[in-house]
């Protein structure tokens, strides 16, 4: 009895010896492949900072070690001047959040050239700057002179006239006659949708939106072609604007124009865009803009001195 009591023991002995190194090596194993797995992730995730690394090294700008962007800052709120408590003016709105988001993100200093819009154009066509950035949609007639990144804010075209004229102007039909003045930016999409929605009204070209609205708040102007979002800014400082239809356009965002066949600095663009998107900085970057340009500013060129004009 006592020997087989001793077997049984032993066999126990014997089997819990097997399960525990079985046990063992389950666990080695498993540590193993966990091990592997992240030296992988972690050997991927080095190749792929070394890649963008080194694609960030191909992108070449106008200036070595410097991001040249263009804009109109008479676009609130993507590019305008927020005055300060001391009366100075700076460079703000989302648009220029995301130069210099871009500029630090390839790893180049940012400098930015403030012209009339007409003027963002010429810019990037003659090759003077790298990018252009004034809430510009990616139109097929502008392909010829520049590249265009990714959408990375989608808006709106809309029709603003005065309250008093709202139930007169508030519809292509009632605008499109020779009698009706109806203004749009100089070269801007809305200028073209003033020609293809109002071909037999006055049609004036003005070289700034702030042009524009002084215009209407004077009477010289029946209506005008605004993008949607800067036509709810100004509406803010000067009530007596109103938007009485939305603007059909079948391209509804904006896009960054870069001067053209620099594709490693597309790329780069494209890239930065989309690392803007997915980590919430461009959410904040319209939220400041909008906030800011509901305060004190000022939207169009400085004098010489860098002063209001």
């Amino acid at each position: 009895m006592k020997k087989r009591l001793f077997a049984l023991a032993l066999a126990a002995c014997m089997t819990a010896s097997l399960t525990a190194c079985g046990g063992s090596k389950e666990a080695e194993t498993t540590a193993a492949a966990t091990e592997t797995a992240a030296e992988t992730a972690a050997s991927e995730a080095a190749s792929e900072a070394e890649s963008t690394e080194a694609a960030k090294a191909e992108i070449k700008t106008i200036t070595e070690g410097k991001l040249t962007v263009a804009t109109s800052p008479d676009f609130a709120p993507y590019e305008f001047y927020a005055i300060g408590a001391d009366g100075t003016p700076e460079l703000a709105g989302f648009d220029m959040a995301l130069a210099q988001y871009i500029a630090d993100y390839l790893g180049l200093e940012l400098e930015v050239v403030t012209v009339d819009f007409d003027g963002v154009l010429s810019e990037l066509q003659t090759k003077s700057v790298d990018l252009g950035m004034a809430g510009l949609s990616p139109d097929e007639k502008r392909m010829g002179i520049m590249d265009f990144s990714d959408l990375y804010y989608k808006g709106g075209q809309s029709l603003v006239t005065v309250k008093a004229n709202a139930d007169v102007y508030n519809s292509f039909e009632a605008i499109n006659k020779p009698e009706v003045s109806v203004g749009a930016q100089t070269g801007s999409i809305q200028m073209d949708l003033a020609n293809t929605n109002s071909p037999d009204a006055d049609i004036v070209a003005l070289p700034k939106v702030t042009d524009i609205i002084a215009e209407l708040l004077a009477g010289k102007l029946d209506a005008a072609y605004i993008e949607k979002d800067v036509a709810i800014s100004y509406q803010k400082n000067y009530p007596d604007l109103e938007l009485v239809m939305d603007v059909p356009y079948e391209v509804e965002g904006s896009a960054i124009g870069v001067c053209k066949g620099n594709e490693a600095l597309l790329a780069g663009v494209n890239e930065a865009i989309a690392a803007a998107l997915s980590d919430g900085s461009m959410e904040q970057f319209i939220a400041d803009a909008n906030e800011l340009a509901s305060g004190e500013k000022y939207e169009g060129l400085l004098d010489e001195n860098g002063n209001v004009q």
